[in-house]
């Protein structure tokens, strides 16, 4: 038959109904404190709250307060709970599901010390979960199992099924082989534990198919540095328990062999089992304690500093129950794989979680320390990215393959089942840390739901098919009372008379006929005999050649499983060799994962730097922008103030050429002497007067001659640099320099010649006339050969009414009345002394400013 895979599918990824799921089961558990005299640090409040308070001396400053916390799960067992109250609220609806083809895992979790070995496998006269399990399984399946090897497990965890006839060929095989095992009928349990298992209740399922026949295979292994051994393997109990000195070091006999570690596969529906791991059948509970007990012996334990017997390793029992209906007539076991169910219950008894400071561990038993601390937290990051993925709907990778022992439990979480937790904490002051870490970590994990398992389908056949052929009645005659029965009645043997002479010969004369019947039998007998012996011959002969027959196929099948063992170890090596590629693809990934991550958050940096530069950059440019209008509006005032000043300029001179024009016209074409008219405010605005003119000559008389000015500084020979944009004024008072060089520009051959330098520069005053100034200077000789001039003095040339009267903005209008006195200008002079330095070729053009303070000499 084709093997029975276990009912346990992957969760689907979107759950369609929630009512469909279930939270994990938590319980806490607070075991009693070893001396009455130790401080205790957890309070039972309630049947479903516990409450941990620091010890004295111990405060937790967050906030600067003294704070309690309070924990909820499930249900609260405290000090004085026994056994039996555990196990009917945790264990016994397991057993329950298990026996309805459910699976179920069930572990213990807490610090070293806490009780967890204590909860599961129990102490003499107390059994634990364990035990408890096997019972109860015992006792609701016991008048209903199969034959032994009725149920056959594949190395795929899968079951097949057998006749009674191949399980019965089996069972002779089995028992020729030498297998050093005590018989089922002698079998001795260690006196220390048999108690363990003499649980005075009868604890069953109370619904079980009676027309199904069970089957119950066990298995035992351990977690220990993060592989996986088999404790039931057949070897020598010093080569796999090494034993430890005071000093913690290992001391091993010479002949050790260490155990193989297995290796973790998932079959075709997903879930997890350990490859070559032994499953044994057992029949009854003692015998599956025995096999528990077997595999416990080997178990790592060490002494540590906080418990003598401390579990260095996971422990993980496996209960498979295979079920199977009878067929129509109720006698055999149904021959169809559809209808075979396996289910299996896992039983975890976790290594205690510790601190090395605490347990003073070295060598390798802080090996051990880290590697069980390590599982511990993988188990806990599965927990809680379950939770964020269930809560959150996100969908973050679970590192199940991060640790053995949450990948061996993954089709638990993924799949369908019930679990439950037993949270096994320790009361004593010592232990508060560790204690306030374990509570979070159980009431977090009361919030990841796992799959409902769904009940298996009916077989379709008519119930009550094994009660149904099984005789009724008072109880038939054997075949002895039938063949007494057939022999003729004896007569009564009582002699009444001695003179009686009819019973003897009645009683001979039956003797004699049961004489010739006996003798009539023995013949047949004989004959029967005979016969029997001739079918046995034949019967001989034909098992002989069927023996040869079935020795020729056994040698044909022989070669087929070696060829088949050949593609098996080359498919394993191969897969080996494919999961050694898929760690290293994962380990892969999980780089670029973390390059990813990291260029993420370079990327996400980057965008900030760029988004700061980018709102600096607006800022900037607003900022420019604000600049810029300030400054264009500022040059447009200017602009505005100079195209205005300039306007006024050329009105003056426009202004000047006109009065010089009617002066001339008066002059040529009128003899009499008549003073020029001052021109109204409306002529004024429409034509401009020059800034600066002479006053009018009288009619008739000749015109005065421009007067030169005599400057204060003669005798000496100058340079007169006038620049091309000197504009004439024509005043009667003009500087004279004698003997001057007349130049427009800077020019070193002048400098050669002369002692003296004069600049003229014309600006526009204040009052928007014509300014002069004369800028005096000395010419002397440079070290290297050239000239240089320094300016020594300022002369100002303004042009100012003789009335006093200071000129506006606008230019003198001519006034009708003619009054001529406003029209008469004089020339004054302002100087100043400065102290400026020029070297010979450099451009001193009209441009030069000087910001001294002039000082006004009176006209």
């Amino acid at each position: 038959m084709k093997a029975a895979r276990a009912k346990t599918p992957r969760r689907p990824k979107k759950a369609t109904n929630p009512a469909l799921k279930d939270p994990v089961g938590v319980y806490c558990r607070v075991r009693p404190l070893s001396r009455s005299d130790q401080e205790c640090c957890i309070e039972v409040v309630s049947s479903t709250t516990v409450q941990l308070h620091p010890p004295e001396g111990f405060r937790v400053f967050r906030n600067g307060e003294y704070r309690e916390m309070q924990y909820s799960f499930k249900e609260v067992f405290g000090t004085l709970v026994v056994q039996k109250e555990l196990f009917d609220v945790v264990a016994k609806p397991l057993v329950e599901d298990l026996i309805r083809g459910k699976n179920g895992l069930l572990f213990t979790y807490g610090v070293t010390g806490s009780g967890k070995t204590h909860t599961m496998t129990g102490s003499p006269g107390d059994g634990g979960l364990l035990p408890r399990c096997l019972a109860m399984i015992f006792n609701s399946i016991g008048p209903f199992q199969a034959k032994r090897f009725v149920f056959k497990l594949d190395d795929k965890n899968g079951v097949d099924v057998q006749s009674e006839v191949e399980a019965l060929l089996e069972r002779q095989r089995r028992e020729a082989l030498p297998i050093p095992k005590t018989p089922a009928g002698k079998r001795q349990l260690d006196p220390e534990f048999a108690d363990m298992i003499d649980v005075q209740d009868q604890c069953r399922v109370e619904e079980v198919d009676e027309d199904n026949v069970y089957g119950v295979f066990v298995s035992y292994i351990e977690i220990y540095n993060n592989y996986i051994y088999d404790l039931l393997e057949e070897a020598p109990l010093d080569s796999i328990k090494p034993k430890w000195n005071s000093c913690n070091t290992p001391v091993r006999n010479g002949d050790f062999v260490p155990p193989q570690s297995k290796i973790l596969r998932e079959d075709q529906n997903h879930n997890m089992y350990v490859t070559g791991c032994t499953e044994v059948e057992v029949k009854s509970t003692e015998e599956a304690f025995e096999v528990f007990w077997r595999g416990q012996k080997k178990r790592r334990i060490a002494n540590t500093q906080l418990n003598r017997e401390s579990s260095r390793s996971h422990s993980v029992f496996i209960i498979k129950l295979a079920q199977a209906p009878l067929d129509a007539d109720g006698d055999n076991v149904l021959q169809e794989k559809e209808q075979i169910t396996l289910s299996q219950l896992s039983l975890v008894d976790l290594a205690g979680s510790e601190r090395t400071n605490r347990t003073k561990a070295e060598g390798n038993r802080l090996r051990e320390a880290g590697n069980i601390n390590q599982s511990l937290m993988t188990l806990r990051t599965c927990i809680e990215v379950l939770r964020e993925n269930q809560l959150y709907g996100t969908n973050k990778m679970v590192p199940y393959r991060d640790s053995k022992l949450t990948h061996l439990f993954k089709n638990y979480f993924d799949g369908e089942g019930k679990v439950r937790m037993i949270v096994c904490v320790n009361p004593k002051a010592e232990d508060y840390e560790e204690s306030l870490q374990v509570m979070r970590f159980a009431e977090m994990t009361q919030e990841v739901e796992v799959a409902r398992p769904v009940d298996r389908p009916l077989c379709g056949l008519t119930p009550g098919r094994r009660l149904r052929n099984q005789p009724a009645g008072p109880e038939e005659p054997s075949a002895a009372e039938l063949f007494f029965q057939s022999f003729p009645p004896l007569p009564s043997c009582e002699l009444l008379d001695i003179n009686d002479d009819q019973t003897l010969p009645k009683l001979i004369e039956a003797l004699e006929q049961r004489h010739k019947m006996r003798q009539m039998l023995a013949e047949e007998f004989a004959k029967n005999v005979l016969a029997f012996k001739t079918m046995l011959q034949e019967f001989d002969s034909g098992v002989a050649s069927k023996e040869n027959y079935i020795q020729g196929k056994l040698a044909e099948k022989e070669k087929t499983i070696t060829g088949q063992k050949t593609e098996l170890e080359r498919l394993e090596k191969k897969i080996k060799t494919l999961e050694y590629k898929i760690e290293i693809l994962e380990k892969t990934a999980t780089i670029y994962e973390e390059d990813k991550r990291n260029l993420q958050q370079e990327l996400e940096s980057k965008s900030q730097k760029l988004q700061r530069q980018a709102s600096d950059k607006r800022r900037l440019e607003a900022r420019l922008q604000g600049m810029v209008a300030e400054t264009s509006l500022k040059w447009e005032k200017e602009c505005e103030r100079r195209v205005a000043a300039k306007q006024l300029e050329m009105q003056n001179k426009l202004w000047v050429k006109d009065e010089k024009l009617k002066q001339l016209k008066a002059i040529v074409t009128e003899p009499r002497v008549e003073r020029p008219e001052r021109p109204s405010r409306e002529r004024d605005r429409e034509k401009p007067l020059p800034r600066s003119v002479s006053p009018s000559p009288v009619p008739g008389a000749p015109a005065a001659p421009l007067r030169p000015r005599r400057s204060r500084s003669a005798g000496e020979r100058w340079v007169d640099h006038r620049p091309p944009s000197h504009v004439p004024t024509e005043t009667l008072l003009q500087p004279r320099v004698p003997r001057a060089i007349t130049v427009d520009s800077p020019s070193e051959r002048a400098l050669a010649r002369c002692d003296r330098y004069l600049l003229t520069h014309q600006e526009l005053a204040s009052d928007g006339e014509i300014q002069t100034k004369l800028i005096k200077g000395d010419v002397f000789k440079t070290r290297g050969g050239g000239q240089a001039v320094q300016f020594t003095d300022i002369e100002t040339l303004k042009q100012e009414s003789p009335t006093g009267r200071k000129r506006r903005s606008s230019p003198p209008r001519p006034d009708p009345a003619g009054d001529t006195a406003d029209s008469e200008w004089t020339d004054v002079e302002t100087r100043c002394s400065v102290a400026v330095e020029m070297r010979a070729g450099s451009a001193l053009g009209p441009g030069l400013q000087h910001h001294a303070q002039p000082k006004r000499r009176k006209p």
